[in-house]
């Protein structure tokens, strides 16, 4: 039997259980179990499209579940709330929705959350706007629209998805830029407010494709023009603000993911990675198409960029107009 010096032989069984310590203790790869996309909105419109667009393939993509949990109310602000003070573990996400994220900042006095409370994970979809009108309002095109409301300051009503929505804010924003004068009826959501828009409660609704595309595609509403460079697919015949007459206006919603501040940055680049392989996907781009939204990647360097240029941006807007949302 060979010789083993005690003390030599004691020091390497120490040796050896600190290192059994050390490789117990590193921690699992992510991730071990599912993730959960918290949406500041109800099911349908598009923060929701734009969350269930990548959760089936994000999940192939890091071999885990991905639940879609829709948390409505309080202007997105009891979504936001909980994902800030969620556990700083990648497992708990928020489908943030651009009026919310840069808007609520500039229109509440107090938050129960704040940007630095979320780090951007990456960009996932843009929607553009559109402008229409119910029939009976006598404006075939952008132009007799601008007209008509100069001729009538105060006499047309515009419907909007609720006090500070995007759809509140961007109408406050033709008006500007246009200087016409509408009245703001606000809604809770685009359904309540395209079936007064239809019944001819309201005149105007300026918003995203999805909602609308059927209504303008039967002639119950009126498409005037789609606020961004380029037409939109499903409506080939819209022209664009520039086309039709209103360079410069350009009106883009967007959805990203943000998780809460602390966030291992690892985590962070692996959903951000995994993220924008989902968005790459011929399929994953077809399907947003389909219900009128564009695919887009930003990784968190890009994201935070855009977050910085909206926040200022729509803040000067919503202080000039005097919006809050109460």
């Amino acid at each position: 039997m060979p010789y083993r010096h005690p003390i030599l032989a004691g020091a390497l069984g120490a040796c050896l259980a600190f290192s059994a310590t050390i490789a117990g203790a590193q921690p699992a790869a992510f991730p071990t179990k599912p993730i959960s996309i918290v949406v500041p909105n109800p099911p349908g419109g598009v923060v929701d499209t734009s969350a269930r667009l990548i959760a089936d393939s994000l999940a192939k993509e890091i071999g885990q579940a991905v639940v879609i949990d829709n948390r409505a109310g309080g202007s997105g602000n009891i979504a936001y709330q909980l994902v800030a003070r969620a556990p700083k573990d990648g497992y708990t996400l928020l489908a943030s929705y651009s009026a919310y994220h840069v808007g609520n900042p500039s229109m509440f006095s107090k938050l129960p959350w704040s940007q630095k409370d979320l780090i951007p994970v990456a960009l996932i979809s843009v929607a553009t706007n559109v402008i229409t009108v119910n029939p009976s309002l006598p404006a075939n095109n952008l132009k007799e629209f601008i007209a008509y409301l100069k001729q009538n300051p105060g006499k047309v009503n515009y419907a909007s998805q609720g006090n500070g929505s995007l759809s509140h804010v961007g109408t406050e924003l033709f008006d500007q830029v246009t200087d016409t004068r509408m009245v703001h009826v606000p809604y809770k959501g685009s359904g309540p407010a395209i079936q007064d828009v239809l019944a001819g409660q309201v005149q105007v609704f300026i918003t995203t494709p999805p909602s609308v595309i059927g209504h303008i595609q039967t002639g119950k509403l009126r498409a005037l023009a789609v606020t961004s460079k380029t037409r939109h697919p499903m409506l080939p015949n819209v022209p664009t603000t520039a086309e039709a007459g209103l360079p410069g206006f350009e009106l883009e919603a967007w959805v990203a993911l943000f998780a809460p501040a602390g966030t291992p940055p690892e985590v962070v680049t692996k959903l951000s990675t995994n993220v924008k392989q989902v968005l790459e996907q011929s399929e994953t781009k077809k399907r947003a198409e389909g219900v009128g939204i564009e695919a887009r990647y930003l990784d968190p360097a890009g994201l935070s960029a855009l977050v910085a240029k909206d926040t200022e941006y729509w803040g000067k807007i919503i202080k000039a107009k005097n919006i809050t949302a109460d």
